[in-house]
């Protein structure tokens, strides 16, 4: 696949970004050659006027005798013009003289001949080596340009070169369980992992148990894309909701009785039919239909607590019913344990008696997000939160299997306030109906250990503060895996964004609409950067950190280095037909918008150069694979998730 074709593809759940360099860092250009480097000098002229001298002084008694004998040899001439020496004499005196002065002559020249022979051997040995020196100067030339151009491309591909890699595990994985990590590192990661779902078509439920507003910035992102979310803010909202108002009884009283057992950590599946039981009976004194209300109003009946002249009296259960819930267990042994235990079911679903009571018909939305209310109790919302998962369960087995997995994905923030076996089957129905699950755990407590990657699952390591954790996340993944962290991840993490104030209730307000909506142009990498504060903040940091762009550091799975992760680091494990893949990505979804981002995966990318490689392809031609990616273009057509259930 192409990079510049690259699209969001929905057979593909992504998790991050993968930093990582195909071509190295060529490093400094090649140092040019200098002539002045090894430079061949003329001939000294000192050594030139030493020689001479040095003649001179060997020519100077030659010359002086020399002199001598011309001046003999002319005085004997005047000495035979004069008559006073005979010419015979004369003669003889003149050959003698002049001969020796001939031959110092001679011989003078002879040694000045030597010496301009030396200075012209020197000159032409001088000649030869700056010759000599020019042509290595050449060559040296010739081979520093190639290596120049040969570095010039390296530099150029380095320099075009992705950088950011998607990280993606395929749909045919069932749940993806993400351990540790902070508030602003699930932000990120739930507003990457729902964006591209969105954006890719499907429909995102997300369970907020985190009490800490982590998929507003995913919100606000849907939102720009043209879709209304509905937002249910929990116990404030808890009137408008109607999920489960249409289970039939038997679900509704099993999604009732694991609610109860919320405050009862140690409760067995024995005690879970026990109260199961009891719920059935009295739905079937209630009929169908029956409201959370109403049934704890049969509880009290049962229970003799209260006065049930006033729920005859609110129309809460009517006098037949009042009176077939005082014969329902007889009279007896058992009589006391059914009362206490009617007691405590009584006293646990009251949180939730205002269920559905002003429900109203609802515009349909692809995202979906319930969230506990910060203000509100602790236990409480643990009780809101097991009955919206329980119900989800209910709603999930009783819906056809889809067509698409992860066509409706549920991410669970805070999957860890939950009862193992709620997880357990929340999990069984969403395999069975393809449903895409993502579970968050803060803390790996016994129970998430327990389930942690089991079946078919991805598992995701973000950062783990808890050293005995941590311990346990290194062992899990192997402390020989060696992975390279993007100092651009460390800085931005450093400075990114947090997660500040709530969510805000929409389903207060919300009219019902056609779904036909001006969607207008879409853009995912636009609208990263404007909707989300990641976006935002993420811009601002590029322009500050330009210099640690191309900057990384290797490290070991160890249990120290999974305590200092960047926030918003995930190590992704997953298993494939070559085997167990650990990769490191940043799930920061303003990476999207970098220049040099692909949602290719670096293995396949690193293949296809590879195999343009041995293809022998022409040395000249630009790489596809080193541009960035085109716009995403528009979302496919927006589907009813009301109609999916």
């Amino acid at each position: 696949m192409h990079p510049e074709h690259a699209q969001l593809q929905a057979d593909r759940i992504y998790l991050g970004w993968q930093y990582a360099l195909l071509h190295p860092d060529p490093g400094l250009p090649p140092k040019r050659p200098s002539p002045v480097e090894h430079p061949a000098e003329p001939v000294d002229p000192e050594w030139v006027r030493r020689e001479r001298l040095n003649e001179d002084l060997l020519n100077r008694p030659v010359k002086i005798f020399r002199t001598f004998m011309a001046v003999l040899a002319a005085l004997i001439l005047v000495l035979g013009v004069t008559g006073l020496l005979s010419w015979s004499f004369a003669l003889v005196g003149l050959v003698a003289a002049g001969g020796v002065a001939a031959f110092c002559s001679y011989a003078v020249h002879q040694g000045d001949r030597a010496v301009r022979h030396r200075i012209r051997e020197r000159e032409e040995a001088a000649r030869r080596l700056r010759e000599e020196r020019e042509r290595e100067l050449f060559h040296a030339q010739e081979e520093h340009a190639a290596r120049y151009r040969e570095w010039a491309e390296k530099k150029e591909r380095f320099d075009r070169q992705l950088t950011w890699y998607a990280v993606a595990v395929p749909d045919e994985i069932d749940r993806i369980d993400v351990a540790g990590g902070t508030l602003p590192g699930w932000s990120a990661l739930i507003t990457l992992l729902g964006a591209t779902r969105l954006y890719s078509g499907g429909h995102l439920t997300v369970l907020d148990l985190s009490e800490g507003a982590v998929a507003k910035d995913l919100i606000e992102l849907a939102r720009r894309g043209g879709d209304d979310p509905l937002v249910w803010v929990l116990p404030v909202d808890l009137p408008r909701l109607d999920l489960g108002a249409t289970l039939a009884p038997e679900a509704f009283a099993d999604v009732l009785a694991h609610v109860v057992s919320v405050s009862e950590e140690h409760r067995t599946t024995r005690d879970l039919s026990f109260d199961n039981a009891i719920l059935e009976r009295v739905l079937e004194v209630l009929g169908e239909n029956a409201t959370i209300n109403q049934v704890t109003a049969a509880l009290r009946a049962l229970a003799q607590v209260g006065d049930p002249r006033e729920d005859l009296r609110l129309g809460l259960i009517t006098a037949t019913q009042l009176e077939r819930i005082g014969t329902l267990f007889g009279r007896g042994v058992s009589d006391r344990v059914v009362i206490e235990r009617a007691w405590a079911l009584e006293s646990q679903l009251r949180k939730l008696e205002t269920l559905g009571s002003e429900a109203v018909r609802l515009p349909p939305a692809r995202l979906r997000v319930v969230s506990m209310d910060r203000q509100a109790g602790v236990f409480g919302n643990r009780v809101l939160g097991t009955y919206v998962a329980t119900a989800l369960t209910h709603i999930l087995r009783q819906s056809p299997a889809s067509e698409r997995p992860w066509y409706h994905t549920i991410i669970v923030a805070g999957a860890d306030k939950l009862r193992g076996d709620v997880l357990d089957r929340l999990m069984d129905a969403c395999e069975t109906s393809r449903t895409g699950l993502v579970l968050t755990y803060r803390s790996l407590t016994p129970t998430v250990r327990e389930r942690l990657g089991r079946g078919h699952a991805a598992v995701a390591f973000m950062r783990l503060g808890n050293a005995e954790d941590a311990r346990v996340a290194s062992e899990h993944v192997g402390t020989e895996h060696r992975l390279e962290l993007a100092q651009l991840t460390e800085t931005i993490s450093a400075a990114g964004a947090g997660v500040d104030g709530g969510y805000v209730s929409t389903v207060g307000h919300a009219e019902e609409g056609d779904d036909e909506r001006d969607v207008g142009r879409a853009d995912l990498k636009e609208d990263i950067t404007e909707s989300t504060e990641w976006g935002r903040r993420a811009s601002k940091a590029m322009g500050e950190t330009e210099r640690v762009l191309h900057r990384s550091r290797e490290f070991l799975v160890e249990p120290h280095q999974l305590q200092q992760l960047p926030t918003t680091s995930v190590i992704v494990t997953d298993a494939t037909a070559e085997g167990r893949r650990v990769r490191l990505a940043d799930a920061n979804p303003a990476i999207l918008t970098f220049p040099k981002t692909t949602l290719g995966e670096f293995d396949e990318i690193r293949d296809a150069v590879l195999d343009r490689v041995q293809e022998k392809a022409e040395p000249h031609e630009p790489s596809p694979f080193e541009e960035a990616p085109p716009n995403l273009g528009p979302p496919p057509a927006r589907l009813d998730w009301r109609r999916r259930q």
